[in-house]
């Protein structure tokens, strides 16, 4: 199954709640995103149809490994590509908008190639 960038959206909030809580759940992704219950809720039921995540009979949401491994790639590539404008001195907020519109559409060669140029040429290094 492939993702579509909301699915890929998803997993970056699930990874970055369960970075800085104990436990996910249907209500914090709500919270977090900003989106409806019945919006949640069906993107859960399709990630967790997908094989990306998993839900216990708690409501409590992890990640599987296919999951966490495009979750880490998303969050590395946001976090990167935030930095990286901000060090061309676009403000931290556009940055942070742009930076999540580029994520999910730039090629792995693409990526690959700017996180060359920011080790060898820039302060992030």
């Amino acid at each position: 199954m492939h993702l579509q960038e909301s699915g890929e959206m998803y997993l970056e909030t699930i990874l970055i709640l369960s970075n800085s809580q104990a436990t996910v759940r249907s209500i914090d992704i709500c919270e977090y995103m900003g989106y409806s219950k019945p919006s949640v809720s069906r993107a859960v039921g399709l990630l967790k149809k997908g094989g990306y995540i998993a839900v216990d009979t708690n409501g409590f949401i992890t990640l599987t490994e296919s999951g966490k491994y495009i979750a880490d790639k998303i969050y590395e590539r946001h976090t990167v590509l935030t930095g990286f404008l901000t060090e061309l001195g676009v403000s931290p907020d556009t940055a942070a908008e742009d930076a999540c519109k580029i994520e999910h559409d730039i090629s792995d060669e693409s990526f690959a190639a700017i996180k060359r140029y920011i080790k060898k040429y820039t302060k992030q290094n």
